[in-house]
């Protein structure tokens, strides 16, 4: 037997509904919990009068809301699928005949909920209790005192109500995020970028004329904003669906398209761009040497460990089969380079990922026994002429070293590089330098060269705790690597000791000769 409040919700769906449709949402509103149903709620606000949402206490009264302003349709319900996928309750989704990658597909066209709401979901989900407790003692003059806040999500619409925070000014998110934790203005730097995209959409639609809007937000989502600033064109397009999670753009079929002279030429070989394959059986794998302790007078690496825990918890949901290697002297490394550069099994897979996190100096690493030996060395070793099962796949290198002289830290905050009194003077190698002379391969530095890297040691490096987040954070997306160590630099670059003191920039090099994206998972990331 039902309780009697969900058979009154049932009641109240009108009679247009059938009673298939009505068992389909009670079986969502089953799985649905408290913490679930305020996330829909949250994610609804734009959509229906917050008082009425107020009065919501269950999914089915979030769901006969939606229903009454004709949001929610027995032949249409494509946005409580989109709610579902925000709120990663992929399993639903099934209910309603979507699955995960089929919505991804529609969200570009059909999405409701709005880029700015999206970021404030997403901004809460990153919220921990301990930051949440900071944020509240930050706004303590801003925040009614009768009125407990027991989540991020409560906190934001307070601080909506109160005016504090709209669609066109976050500046005291931003402000908040920047004093509890740098990690947290990812979400709101991407709204404020793809605001300003749109903008300029807008505006190149309103000059053009008859020009397609849609399609414009098309080129815009397959990475191509930079084209929105050309001349502008008038199209008449039907285009076929393109695929957002291998980020492929597939054949548009345009019946009739009109540009200004010069135009088309600009834009035909940009449609033409492809990715890496990355549709195999396997999709390769990921090598993690972690050095921590040393011989001689080499310190400790204290918060490796955690690095490389993240890397193998990000790097297994992405599809690789990671092997973990500790403490290798510069000859095991080698002889390790050479056993993974002999093996068959690369034949079936996609690409090739090693990450090496130890002591360093100029374009070079040392094993635990302190004896250098060079990225490019490392490298060389999976060239098509060396390893022949991985010709023309793509090869990732991510170094997490010093690459010059240990500075002076406070405490917590250490440097990858041995004692100065103990370097051997080396000539400064750029990271290009390091890469062998053939495509296909990326390097991701933790820093420039000549420059200390940052440890902590309890954390971790910023470096490897920056890509690992922006891995899970936009993956997901459809982003390709290059734009995620992009967004990595931008993370790195925010950070600080605790005196402001110290700084770090990563910097990547490679000659990918296509765009390398990752498949979207079919999990949600790790943490």
């Amino acid at each position: 037997l039902l309780p009697g409040r969900k058979v009154l919700c049932l009641s109240n769906m009108g009679d247009g509904i059938s009673l298939k449709f009505r068992q389909k949402l009670l079986l969502i509103d089953d799985n649905l919990g408290t913490e679930d149903v305020a996330a829909l709620k949250f994610l609804c606000v734009d959509l229906i009068p917050f008082k009425k949402l107020e009065s919501a206490q269950s999914a089915l009264d979030v769901f006969q809301l939606l229903m009454a302003e004709e949001y929610l349709k027995e032949e249409d319900t494509f946005l409580l699928a989109e709610l579902l996928y925000r709120i990663k309750c992929h399993f639903l989704l099934q209910k309603l005949n979507y699955t995960k990658e089929r919505v991804q597909e529609c969200l570009p066209e059909k999405q409701k909920v709005s880029p700015y709401r999206q970021m404030l979901y997403e901004l809460a989900e990153n919220i921990t209790s301990d930051m949440l407790k900071e944020i509240l003692f930050l706004l303590r003059d801003h925040l009614p005192k009768r009125q407990p806040i027991i989540s991020a999500l409560e906190l934001l619409i307070l601080l909506e109500k109160q005016g504090l925070l709209t669609e066109s000014n976050v500046k005291m998110l931003e402000e908040i995020c920047t004093s509890v934790s740098p990690d947290l203005l990812e979400a709101v730097n991407s709204y404020k970028r793809e605001k300003g995209e749109n903008s300029r959409v807008r505006a190149s639609c309103k000059s053009a004329g008859k020009t397609t809007f849609a399609l414009m937000c098309k080129l815009k989502a397959l990475g191509f904003s930079h084209l929105l600033s050309l001349s502008a064109f008038s199209i008449s397009t039907s285009a076929r669906e393109y695929s957002a999670n291998q980020g492929i753009c597939m054949a548009w079929k345009c019946q009739s398209i009109q540009f200004l002279p010069g135009t088309l030429e600009c834009l035909l070989p940009y449609w033409k761009l492809t990715s890496y394959k990355m549709d195999g059986p396997k999709r390769g794998f990921c090598l993690v040497i972690n050095n921590v302790k040393f011989d001689g007078n080499f310190g400790e690496r204290k918060g490796s460990c955690k690095d490389a825990g993240e890397l193998e918890r990000v790097f297994t949901w992405l599809g690789l089969e990671v092997k973990m290697y500790k403490d290798q002297t510069s000859k095991e490394i080698k002889d390790l380079m050479e056993t993974w550069q002999d093996s068959k099994n690369h034949i079936n897979r996609d690409c090739f990922i090693c990450c090496i996190l130890s002591h360093g100096e100029s374009g070079a690493i040392y094993g635990k026994d302190g004896e250098l030996i060079s990225i490019r060395t490392i490298m060389s070793y999976f060239t098509a002429k060396q390893c022949p099962a991985l010709a023309e796949k793509p090869k990732l290198f991510f170094i997490q070293a010093c690459q010059g002289k240990k500075i002076q830290c406070p405490v917590y905050v250490e440097a990858d590089a041995q004692d100065p009194e103990l370097s051997p003077v080396q000539q400064r190698i750029s990271p290009s330098e390091s890469i062998p002379e053939e495509a296909d391969f990326l390097l991701g530095m933790a820093t420039i060269d000549g420059y200390a890297s940052f440890r902590h040691v309890e954390q971790g490096t910023w470096y490897i705790q920056a890509l690992c987040s922006k891995l899970q954070l936009l993956v997901p997306r459809g982003e390709d690597i290059l734009s995620i160590l992009t967004e990595v630099n931008e993370d790195v670059s925010r950070r600080a000791d605790s005196l402001g003191r110290k700084k770090q920039m990563p910097q990547p090099a490679y000659t990918l000769r296509k765009k390398f994206i990752f498949p979207v998972p079919r999990d949600p990331p790790p943490s």
